[in-house]
């Protein structure tokens, strides 16, 4: 028998299995932004976290980035994480083929964060590792679905449902 899913996780399922246009696991991605405005450090980062962080077998909470440039919208959910958990990011894991502008390192306050890319990764998660810290595994809301939709999967992740 399959465990119970929780509403979060179905949610975010759904979220995830929305056709978005991904590009064949053989091809890097190339989605359009979803706002005309880069996204950089000082833009809020649309991130909720379950309250209950480190659970194992789940996700930690939601991401949804306003486009598919890591290189611009790292900075941003960086600086989110370290303010939230009062602890520095260190490294990122990505989905190598849902991300666009994928850098090596990324730089933040005292410190370069390290970028790791993997091929063979849930394409809708992204983990954040930091000093004396459970990696963070975030759900990651695809830059193009609806407002409504993204609202409801970011507050069903901070309501750790």
């Amino acid at each position: 028998m399959a465990p119970k899913r929780s509403p979060l996780h179905t949610l975010l399922d759904a979220v995830a299995n929305i056709d978005h246009g991904t590009a064949p696991e053989t091809a890097p991605a190339t989605p359009a932004t979803t706002t005309g405005a880069t996204p950089d450090a000082a833009s809020p980062a649309r991130v909720s976290l379950d309250p209950a962080l480190g659970r194992e077998g789940a996700v930690d909470g939601a991401w949804w980035p306003r486009s598919r440039d890591a290189a611009a919208e790292l900075p941003g959910l960086i600086a989110d994480i370290d303010r939230r958990l009062d602890r520095p990011v260190l490294r990122v894991g990505l989905p190598l083929d849902s991300w666009d502008d994928i850098p090596h390192r990324i730089a933040a306050p005292g410190r370069q964060v390290k970028i790791g890319w993997f091929r063979h990764m849930d394409a809708h998660v992204v983990t954040l590792i930091g000093a004396n810290m459970e990696p963070v595994n975030l759900r990651v809301i695809p830059p193009d679905t609806e407002e409504g939709v993204a609202g409801e999967a970011l507050t069903a992740a901070a309501s750790g449902a």
